[in-house]
């Protein structure tokens, strides 16, 4: 399969529920599942996007821990999704990291919780990633969701997940989640 889809959690530019843009802080259980998620699908990179240097450092740690050491040896698992884990201060950093290797300039996808004119859906990004020499780096935000600047910018906009209901609050790890098995999942009839 091919490595063309990477996966960006960013934590700036961000809004918070004032609508204010901050930097939203690390956590240790995104980090971490994200990483697994990302490693199921097939992708070989997974990108968490601060300018703080100090949340830098803490997700190196917490992927050190587990990549050498006592961690690596009682979780080979881990460390294996936990390798995959790329520290970045910016998503422009990112783009550049992940450009290396590609002759085709970087596609930034974004999605969030709301829907947005121009958006496609899952399905249709799924059949994008088809042509293996094109690389598409998927954003998804922290706090409350990435800023309008982000949406301006990028190249591409997913439809939202939708439940059945009203409410659309999914953590921003179980949302990676189920993207990345409906655009990289294998399609099976029995399900």
């Amino acid at each position: 399969m091919c490595n063309n889809l990477a996966i960006a959690l960013v934590h700036y530019p961000v809004y918070n529920k004032h609508h204010e843009v901050v930097t939203s802080a690390l956590t240790n259980l995104d980090q971490h599942d994200i990483a697994r998620s990302a490693k199921t699908f097939g992708l070989d990179r997974f990108y968490i996007v601060t300018p703080s240097e100090e949340q830098r450092k803490l997700a190196e740690r917490i992927s050190g821990h587990w990549q050498i050491g006592w961690g690596a040896g009682y979780n080979p698992d881990r460390k294996q999704a936990l390798d995959i884990v790329r520290v970045t201060p910016s998503i422009t950093t990112a783009v550049k990291d992940f450009q290396v290797g590609f002759s085709k300039p970087v596609k930034v996808v974004v999605t969030g919780a709301a829907t947005r004119s121009g958006s496609i859906a899952l399905g249709g990004f799924r059949s994008l990633l088809q042509e293996s020499d094109q690389p598409y780096l998927l954003l998804l935000g922290t706090g409350w969701g990435l800023t309008e600047e982000c949406f301006t910018s990028a190249d591409i906009l997913l439809k939202p997940i939708a439940g059945n209901g009203t409410y659309n609050h999914l953590s921003v790890r179980s949302a990676a989640a189920i993207m990345l098995d409906r655009i990289r999942g294998i399609e099976r009839e029995d399900t």
